[in-house]
């Protein structure tokens, strides 16, 4: 009982010392991101649609141009080749950036946004 009570006196400081700030904010892991915050909506295995197109090779695709996915008639019509440049103004506000698109989830975070785009970047390209 007493060396309990040594260990805990003893190991109790330990745990009271704050975490540096970048343990304490992990960098956000996309794939993680992706599976609470998109994949609902969207797959990243080509060729299965869901509610919204596959994400699969994504980069470099014109928007609104997968046969057999839903897509509003907005996105349709938008003149935009997903970059990643593109895919983060979309995500960060979908309907600021197409008025009539039906994706209604905004990624506003910065951070968080860079992860989805780096993670659908890293996605092996559809075939």
């Amino acid at each position: 009982m007493i060396a309990r009570r040594i260990a805990i006196a003893t190991l109790t400081p330990f745990f009271l010392v704050p975490l540096p700030a970048a343990a304490q904010q992990a960098a956000p892991d996309g794939e993680r991101l992706f599976r609470t915050r998109c994949a609902s909506c969207h797959s990243t295995d080509p060729g299965q649609n869901r509610i919204g197109p596959h994400l699969a090779g994504v980069l470099g695709r014109d928007a609104g141009s997968i046969d057999g996915a839903r897509y509003s008639q907005a996105l349709k019509a938008a003149d935009i080749v997903w970059d990643e440049a593109t895919l983060d103004s979309y995500l960060a506000d979908p309907r600021g950036r197409v008025p009539g698109t039906t994706m209604t989830v905004a990624l506003r975070n910065d951070s968080e946004r860079a992860a989805v785009i780096a993670y659908l970047r890293d996605l092996p390209a559809a075939k």
